[in-house]
Order: C-alpha cells, then structure tokens, then sequence
C-alpha cells in the first residue's frame, strides 16, 4: 500500500486546524498518514500534535519564512517521503500540490470532495458537474476544506528534518501575517458584499461584521468590475474563487450563476438583498428582505451580543 504524506496548511507560522480535515482525507486511503510540517522553527509544529497522523515530521527552512512557490517545492521534495501526497485547495496549497506533483511526475487531482480507497471526486465545470477518477499509484490531491471531518489522536511527537529551498527574490516587502485579513478561501465564515452595497466604502460595514465574527470579506464579480477599490482576490465565483464555509452572507448580490458556481456549497447561506426576487433566495437558507443600511447594523449589533 502506497504511504500518504499530508502537507499541514499553516497559517501565522502555526498549524492552521484545517490541517487535521486532510488527515482525515488522507485517512480514508488506507495506511497511516506522515504529517509534515514547514516551518522556520520547530516548535511551530507543536500544534500539528494529535491531529490524527501516525508520525509527524517538522522541515525546518528559512525558505517556509514567506511563501515562494518554488522554493517551498524544492525544500519539500527534499524531505517528504515518496508516497501520495495530501495538500489542503487553498490558492497557495494548489500551487504546491501541482509544483510538487511535477517535481515527481505524479498525476494532480484540485479541489478533491470525496474521496472513497481509490476513487477521488472532485467538481467541473466550475462546480456544474462532478468527476470521479481512480488513482492506481501515488497521486497529489489537493483537498478543500470542511469537507471531512476533522482527525483526532494520533503522534504528540515530532521528528525535526532540516531542509534547504532556494527563496526567489521578493518582488514587494511581505506585509506582517498578522495584520492581514483572512483569506476567502480559507474562511470557515465569509461575507461578501455586491454592487449592491452602493459604493467600495461601504464595504467597511462588512469589515466591521467581518471582525466581529472571525470572518473574510468576499465579493462578487460585479463589485470588482465596478469598483477598482476591490481587488479581484476578493472575488469569489466562476472567475474568482471557489469557496466551501460552514457560513456564507451575500449582502446587496443578486445571485448570477457566475458567483453561485463559486458559493453554492457552502453549508449555511443567507443572503440580504432589497429585490425579493433576486435569484440569491432561491438558494439561501435564510433570505432577509432589506436593504444593506437597514439590515447590517441590526445585524452587527446582534452578532456582537451573541460574540460578547
């Protein structure tokens, strides 16, 4: 049987928890998973402790400090083990999988959804039609998150390997983790706002919630074609990013089939538009009637009763 080696997603130089879901993943492939870590340190991968993987490796490289994709590819390819190998469907995370999978000359599955011993689902079409394909060898799948359930158990200890990757020159100074906002992709909750919110600025009441409840801060194709102020890493839809959250809030977003094929399976929607018959409700779980002045600060004020 083909070992499995899960790549950790991290997230400010810590294990993101996302990580014990592609354990998870990894699991349902038979065998017991290795978790390996990238990190500058190895106290960073602390926090990859019972997450379910039988053996837990830290790869200790300045080259994890920022992310370069070709350096993150070599340092790794130097230390994990040969086997199929599990990565998480964030930007960054695909990136790797597809670099690593041509270092090794395996196949690539993006976005895997299912995945039962060999077969592994993943959708098409932005999202309108699935494929299941068979892996008969060691194959890199990219696995989206809240998909599977998260792993528990497992290693406490964890083996330290040093590993070199060449870093490219930045193009730009990397702006401190911390003070970014999270990524859509990543995001287990999400609010996006569409041109329906009237203007860029008043995309800070979606901040505002946005920070309230640990949440990204999205929007539709709409809003970044009218408004240079949202950049098109905020998008998400067919031709933006695709998203799977346990929550998704569409404020003043009519719901085209562009922006549902990148949100459509999220586990809870609700959407606040003022046109009832706007054709987000038809897929919402809850659908409030209301403009976004008067939905959003009632909204606010609730959440942060609820988060106090």
């Amino acid at each position: 049987m083909t070992q499995t080696i899960v790549i950790a997603e991290m997230n400010n130089n810590a294990v993101h928890p996302s990580t014990a879901e592609l354990v998870s993943a990894a699991n349902t492939l038979g065998g017991e998973p290795t978790l390996v870590v990238p990190c500058t340190d190895a106290g960073q991968a602390s926090g990859a402790a019972g997450m379910g993987a039988a053996t837990i490796i830290a790869a200790k490289s300045g080259a994890f400090a920022h992310y370069d994709a070709s350096g993150w590819a070599e340092a790794l390819d130097a230390v994990v083990p040969q086997g199929t190998i599990i990565t998480g469907a964030s930007p960054q995370s695909k990136d790797l999988a597809a670099r690593l999978a041509a270092r090794r000359n395996l196949s690539v599955v993006q976005d895997a959804v299912k995945i039962e011993g060999g077969s592994i689902t993943s959708p098409v079409y932005s999202g309108k039609a699935m494929q299941t394909v068979s892996a008969s060898g060691d194959v890199v799948v990219s696995v989206r998150s809240n998909v599977f359930a998260p792993a528990t158990g497992g290693a406490t200890d964890v083996s330290v390997i040093d590993t070199d990757g060449n870093v490219a020159t930045s193009v730009q100074e990397f702006m401190a983790r911390a003070s970014e906002r999270l990524d859509v992709a990543e995001a287990n909750i999400i609010i996006s706002g569409g041109r329906g919110m009237g203007s860029p600025d008043n995309f800070t009441h979606l901040e505002a919630i946005a920070d309230t409840i640990g949440a990204a801060v999205g929007a539709s194709r709409a809003a970044v074609d009218t408004w240079e102020a949202i950049p098109h890493s905020m998008q998400v839809g067919q031709t933006g990013k695709t998203v799977n959250p346990n929550l998704y809030i569409a404020v003043g977003i009519s719901g085209a089939i562009q922006h549902l094929a990148g949100m459509r399976s999220s586990k809870y929607i609700v959407a606040i538009n003022k046109d009832a018959d706007a054709p987000i409700f038809q897929h919402a779980d809850y659908g409030i009637v209301a403009t976004w002045e008067e939905a959003l600060p009632v909204l606010h004020e609730s959440l942060k009763g609820m988060m106090g």
